[in-house]
């Protein structure tokens, strides 16, 4: 059980009734008391008829109550129905679809009290549901925007087809260009799917030991041809065995994704290597680059769905490939950074638990 709920908030500063409220409000009624006191103790008082003591007591008492009433109505007021008004209508606007909402705390933050913690907290909640809605929406036109791409392509150039006078090298050319169009819009529609099975906890990603090392060179030599073309150098430091306790063919997608990249993102001449390291508990591996580096903005929206900052590379990717690395890392209870630099290069690393380190 999570005692954490019964824990004072750090953040109240004040208690509706504190202890200062608590002996003001004490030393209120005493004062009263001897008031009444003053009333008895009066040479005039023993003079009346009783019906008139009667009724001076009750009715003292009848004023003290009535302005307590008052007061306690105030304090009701102001304290909860004022706020928890402003709240529920904020709330309503919010269900209605109105994410820049913003309900004002009645305090400062020195002097904040539970109403001013729970409107903060609000706060925060609609800010978050706003930038759900906001990512929500960006990848629902992300989505269209990148489907509709290889269907223009596939219409116009089945279209194309139809011309019975067109050279067979020709045709070939064309029908080459709608499988390629084809096969992206698979990756993109599959690539979605893992995502949103993955965002949503579908997959269990299986602890199954297996060795590191043998996929990195098998993943590795499926670009040899591609290095070589670009005249890339290329190298690889690896152990001969380092086991680890993950989802094989899932992190596959993660060292194909991370060496593509690498290869696509540098020119010609340059370089790109594997590092892999076991410590105790963990194994990491590392994807650098010489290639163009990215900027401090490119680097903290990476990992975000679509995130594209080199357009002109945009018909080699559909910015999920990142996105969907990080939350397989994620799931496999790793963690994957990057660090990079404008102009010279960028290195991946990825962090998985193990195992054991030899067999």
């Amino acid at each position: 059980m999570n005692n954490k709920k019964h824990e004072a908030d750090p953040r109240i500063k004040k208690k509706i009734m504190g202890w200062k409220g608590f002996v003001l409000t004490y030393a209120v009624m005493l004062i009263l008391v001897g008031v009444q006191t003053g009333l008895v103790a009066m040479p005039i008082f023993f003079k009346m008829p009783v019906f008139f003591q009667i009724t001076l007591i009750m009715g003292y008492w009848a004023i003290v109550a009535i302005i307590f009433m008052a007061l306690t109505r105030w304090q009701i007021k102001n304290e909860y129905d004022i706020p928890m008004r402003t709240l529920s209508n904020a709330a309503k606007d919010v269900a209605n679809g109105d994410f820049s909402v913003y309900v004002e705390p009645t305090h400062t933050p020195d002097h904040y009290d539970y109403i001013d913690v729970m409107f903060t907290d609000f706060n925060v909640m609609v800010q978050e549901l706003g930038s759900i809605e906001t990512l929500k929406n960006d990848f629902v036109a992300n989505v269209s925007h990148e489907i509709k791409t290889p269907l223009a392509v596939i219409k116009n150039y089945t279209t194309a087809l139809r011309n019975e006078n067109l050279p067979a090298e020709t045709r070939k050319e064309y029908i080459d260009t709608i499988v390629k169009a084809a096969d992206n819009l698979n990756t993109l529609i599959s690539n979605i799917l893992r995502l949103n099975k993955l965002e949503n906890q579908e997959i269990e990603i299986p602890a199954e030991p297996y060795n590191l090392c043998v996929q990195l060179y098998d993943c590795a030599l499926q670009f040899e041809s591609l290095w070589e073309e670009r005249n890339i150098e290329f190298s690889i430091d690896a152990e001969d065995k380092a086991v680890i306790a993950a989802d094989k063919e899932m992190l596959e997608i993660v060292w194909n994704n991370l060496l593509s990249n690498a290869l696509k993102y540098t020119a010609p001449g340059g370089s790109v290597s594997i590092a892999q390291t076991s410590e105790a508990g963990s194994i990491t591996v590392s994807v650098s680059d010489t290639g163009c580096g990215m900027d401090v903005e490119t680097v903290r929206r990476i990992f975000d769905k679509f995130y594209q900052a080199d357009t002109s590379h945009s018909g080699e990717g559909n910015g999920l490939g990142l996105a969907l690395a990080y939350r397989i890392v994620e799931k496999s209870r790793g963690s994957l950074t990057v660090k990079s630099e404008l102009g010279k290069g960028s290195t991946f690393t990825v962090t998985i638990p193990t195992i054991r380190n030899d067999a």
